[in-house]
């Protein structure tokens, strides 16, 4: 332990980074910068290739930096495990999908973990940081790697830290953002804070690995479940009609104490906050417990692309053509806002979804940062937004609000527009063409 405590403090440990998306390529790029030698792999050909090029592909981390470290020979990526036995540090950075039923699949941990097993050494440090449900680390992870015939806590060291990573999120970063570790043995622990402490300001540590993994899905069941209320309400207001749920949140925020703003939208997008409450609920039902709330927040949050369709329709439903030849042009293919995630997207779920009934469609899309999505195994490519686009479209849906739209511009030259985000509520002219979620009027509202 001593040793390898050296070896970080020194910067002479090797680090090896085990899925290079979202999560992993940050945090090599973030090791590499402060000096130390970082390995990357990922099953993805051409990941590892534009990397050994020192090409970037992820917004979050800058170009000139991925540039420096691998210029310096301090990032490399491969798509094999060989180098495992070099490695000091190991982080586990795969993704945590559900399947078609809802239930985790967790068969990236388990391989990563397997291949890891074969080629492991003494004296290294495996740091899981894919979103998961409690006991993974311990209950399938540990026993995978003990085939080696090594053990926790005395050969090798075993944590879960829970990435996260926020995309587009400009002043909370993989460097300054506190970082949970929990570790089978309290060496472990110590060992996982040391060697994530090199590139991140501030490390909680806690008991065990259920406990950070437990967290992890608090963090973001807690976002669902607030995102879902809010997405209901908006819902009763529009039934109602005459209320608008974003003014009502405004007012709302107003309060100094005892309320936090949460906005509703179109759905979930990205990871954690759509698959988390799927991954507890699963777990729970090992233990003869029902995650009532969670699983409702989830549904509810599941139902908004069906009720963004529904206003898509019902806009439709008066416009003096049939659907099969109305135009239909969506704005932000992106989960969210300024960046070129499209991780269950709620944009290309409502396409999925008209598409599906509504074969031969005629539909069209813009996204600064997305230029190709997939929607029911057609491909489509983002047109470029100008006047002839927009007032060629009968109906403009607002599905992300990206900062750089200018939707003074876009209302203007719409006929019509669905705004699922409040984009438009710096809009002063042209109200009466807006439909707004949640405020059950065509007027729309200003702030």
């Amino acid at each position: 332990m001593k040793y390898l405590e050296q070896k970080i403090k020194t910067k002479k440990a090797v680090v090896g980074v085990i899925g290079l998306g979202y999560v992993g390529l940050p945090l090599a790029v973030e090791y590499g910068l402060n000096g130390f030698k970082v390995i990357g792999i990922d099953v993805s050909e051409w990941k590892v290739e534009k990397i050994n090029k020192g090409e970037n592909y992820i917004r979050d981390v800058n170009d000139k930096d991925l540039l420096k470290v691998v210029k310096k020979k301090l990032l490399m990526a491969e798509v094999h495990y060989d180098s495992v036995p070099e490695m000091d540090i190991i982080l586990i950075c795969v993704p945590t999908p559900f399947t078609e039923n809802k239930d985790p699949d967790i068969s990236y941990i388990v391989s990563a973990s397997e291949e890891i097993s074969k080629r492991m050494r003494k004296g290294q440090i495996i740091i899981l940081k894919s979103t998961t449900f409690p006991n993974t680390t311990e209950g399938y992870v540990q026993p995978i790697l003990e085939k080696s015939g090594l053990k926790v806590g005395k050969d090798f060291f075993l944590a879960f830290s829970p990435e996260r990573i926020d995309p587009g999120n400009k002043v909370w970063t993989t460097k300054n953002t506190p970082t949970v570790v929990g570790g089978v043995t309290k060496k472990c622990t110590n060992l996982a804070a040391l060697a994530q402490g090199q590139i991140i300001s501030k490390i909680v540590k806690v008991s065990n690995p259920k406990v950070a993994e437990m967290e992890k899905l608090l963090e973001n069941i807690f976002r669902s479940v607030n995102i879902a209320l809010v997405n209901e309400m908006a819902l009763l207001s529009d039934r109602i009609g005459g209320i608008n749920i974003w003014e009502v949140i405004e007012a709302a925020s107003t309060k100094p104490f005892g309320f936090m703003p949460f906005y509703p939208g179109p759905g979930i997008g990205g990871h954690c906050i759509l698959i988390d409450p799927y991954y507890l609920e699963w777990q729970a039902r090992a233990y003869d417990f029902v995650t009532h709330f969670i699983r409702l927040a989830a549904e509810t949050n599941e139902n908004m692309p069906f009720y963004v369709k529904h206003m898509i329709l019902r806009e439709i439903s008066q416009m003096d053509k049939s659907i099969q030849k109305t135009k239909i042009l969506f704005l932000g293919a992106a989960f969210k806002k300024d960046v070129d995630d499209t991780r269950h997207s709620p944009a290309i779920k409502i396409m999925e979804l008209l598409l599906k009934d509504f074969n031969g469609l005629f539909l069209r899309y813009n996204d600064p940062y997305v230029s190709e999505i997939e929607v029911n195994g057609i491909k489509y490519k983002s047109v470029e937004l100008t006047k002839k686009v927009l007032k060629e479209a009968d109906l403009v849906v607002i599905t992300t609000n990206h900062s750089n739209y200018d939707y003074n511009f876009i209302v203007e030259n719409s006929k019509r527009v669905i705004d699922t985000r409040n984009a438009t509520k710096n809009v002063k002219n042209n109200r009466d063409k807006i439909v707004l979620l949640g405020s059950g009027s065509r007027k729309g509202y200003s702030v």
